[in-house]
């Protein structure tokens, strides 16, 4: 068979749809995931924040291991979660809109690391839930996922975000005021690092074949896919 060429136009316009649908599955999920966590305060509340005190992660208790999964979803006031709201639909979105299979990964990757942080290290006997952790782990994913995926448009992304809120990153060192967990942050932190990494893009062949045969050697052929991806 001959070979297939399709034009820049045409490789840039099947691209931005992807990443719209991507998008649009993106906003359902994080509106969705806020509707949940907001139904779950309803009933905390309700029960006089009973499921916080039996489902927090309490330090070095292996009873509370389970509740690595669960303590996410959880928060001590009103306050609490309107201070998490925010920053976890933003940032949980800019980590998803790239596809939503892959940032469901990145979420329990963080829950489990920022879990463990509060299980191994922490030393005052409380429950610690929150989705706190999630929203670092994500905002450390969004800062270094273009970097290195070798996304022009996610690295752009990144630097707006690593210079809006980089003041953030003083919630996840010793020192934070007290009742919020700086090590909850901080393995957050670690698993949105660890995540970038871990559900990096890999080339494909088929990646490779989309582009141009004039730039497939080029060696900012990925540069220029990105590009042709956005029309430009």
């Amino acid at each position: 068979m001959g070979a297939v060429s399709r034009s820049p136009a045409r490789i840039g316009a099947a691209g931005a749809e992807e990443v719209l649908a991507e998008a649009r599955k993106a906003f359902l999920v994080m509106f969705g995931f806020l509707a949940v966590l907001w139904l779950i305060q309803l009933a905390n509340w309700g029960g006089d924040y009973t499921l916080s005190h039996d489902y927090g992660v309490g330090s070095g208790d292996p009873a509370t291991l389970p509740a690595i999964l669960t303590a996410p979803l959880l928060h001590w006031s009103w306050a609490h979660i309107e201070s998490n709201s925010g920053p976890l639909f933003v940032f949980g979105f800019l980590a998803a809109y790239r596809g939503v299979a892959r940032f469901l990964g990145l979420t329990l990757l963080i829950a489990v690391t920022s879990g463990l942080a509060v299980w191994i290290f922490e030393r005052d006997n409380v429950a610690t839930v929150g989705a706190s952790g999630l929203v670092f782990g994500y905002f450390a994913h969004v800062v270094v996922r273009g970097l290195v995926d070798r996304h022009l448009i996610d690295t752009l992304i990144g630097i707006v975000m690593a210079a809006s809120f980089a003041y953030t990153l003083a919630g996840a060192v010793p020192g934070a005021p007290a009742g919020i967990s700086w090590l909850a942050h901080l393995g957050g932190l670690v698993g949105g690092l660890a995540g970038a990494w871990l559900l990096r893009d890999r080339p494909t062949r088929a990646k490779t074949a989309d582009i141009p045969a004039a730039r497939a050697g080029h060696p900012r052929a990925d540069l220029h896919k990105e590009l042709d991806d956005l029309g430009l």
